[in-house]
């Protein structure tokens, strides 16, 4: 009769024993460690150390003038028992977040697999004309044109002409409009980064892997989509949604630019305009830097169950 007998688990490596075999590892890739140096130097400054001193800050009272004074959790009480105001804009930017993130995202995918598929000077253009409006400073304007709270606002001019309204509409005054407004504008605007990455996503898939595809079975775009392109465009679906997630719930210049500093009953007041206000215009760095660090782990919640979703595409 034979008997197995059970191997113990292999112990956990110490941290020492850990630091050690980085080191050694460090010494013997140096050249390529030290190529990747500066990146790593610019994002610890400009991202690691940022983040770690809003977390710090975040317990402090600070205005900017005077040392931090440690308040522990006081910041983060004020918030959800009394900043009536900072739930309302919770409340704005989880709807915006909902609605524009997602629906930006298969915008920009969906423009960038037809446009892949012209002529690539038609391609150029139609890529160029889809992307200006992401960069352009005066596309705000051209909407205040059009959504104009008087008779000679566009949108109002012809709903009057036509007998449809009596009277014009407050669309960027009045809060039954004023979100609606402002998510059809941004959408409309939203097409930039992801959109972008999205065409030179498509662009690196060779054709060969399609040819190999109807070799195997494939007979139609829908099933190149799924088994195909999609899978190949892994990281760089990744990246376009972490942009539409940071972009969707950071909103807050486009919103002001369109209803005011001030919305009427805070109808689109976001938690980023609520972070500027406390930070920029009232200098209490610590209450803000506790609505940011709010903010920052939504987007990385948010971020790592999409990650999880694209990563059955795999």
């Amino acid at each position: 009769m034979s008997t197995t007998v059970l191997q113990p688990a292999a112990a956990r490596p110490s941290i020492k024993t850990r630091a050690s075999n980085l080191w050694r590892e460090i010494k013997a890739h140096k050249i390529s460690y030290l190529f990747v140096a500066p990146f790593l130097l610019i994002f610890t400054v400009f991202v690691i150390v940022p983040i770690l001193v809003s977390i710090g800050l975040s317990f402090t009272y600070f205005n900017m003038v005077q040392p931090p004074k440690w308040v522990g959790w006081q910041n983060y009480l004020t918030l959800f028992l009394e900043d009536e105001v900072f739930l309302i804009a919770v409340k704005n930017t989880l709807f915006f977040a909902a609605i524009t993130g997602p629906l930006s995202y298969v915008m920009c995918f969906v423009a960038a697999w037809l446009i892949n598929e012209l002529n690539p000077k038609v391609r150029t253009i139609l890529t160029l004309m889809f992307y200006a409006p992401s960069i352009s400073a005066n596309a705000y304007l051209m909407w205040t044109l059009l959504f104009s709270g008087d008779s000679y606002g566009y949108i109002n001019g012809m709903l009057l002409y036509w007998g449809i309204i009596d009277k014009p509409i407050l669309w960027l005054q009045d809060p039954r409009w004023m979100m609606t407004v402002v998510i059809i504008v941004v959408l409309w605007m939203s097409l930039g980064v992801s959109f972008l990455t999205f065409i030179a996503g498509l662009q690196g898939i060779d054709r060969v892997h399609y040819e190999a595809g109807a070799i195997d079975g494939i007979r139609n775009r829908w099933q190149e989509l799924w088994y195909i392109t999609l899978p190949m465009m892994k990281n760089h679906l990744m990246f376009g949604a972490i942009i539409s997630i940071t972009n969707s719930f950071a909103a807050a210049a486009q919103l002001q630019a369109l209803t005011g500093p001030t919305p009427t009953d805070w109808a689109t007041w976001t938690i980023m305009q609520h972070v500027n206000d406390y930070g920029y215009v009232r200098y209490e760095m610590g209450y803000a830097s506790a609505m940011a660090v709010l903010l920052f782990l939504a987007m990385v919640t948010v971020q790592r169950l999409v990650q999880r979703l694209l990563a059955k595409l795999a």
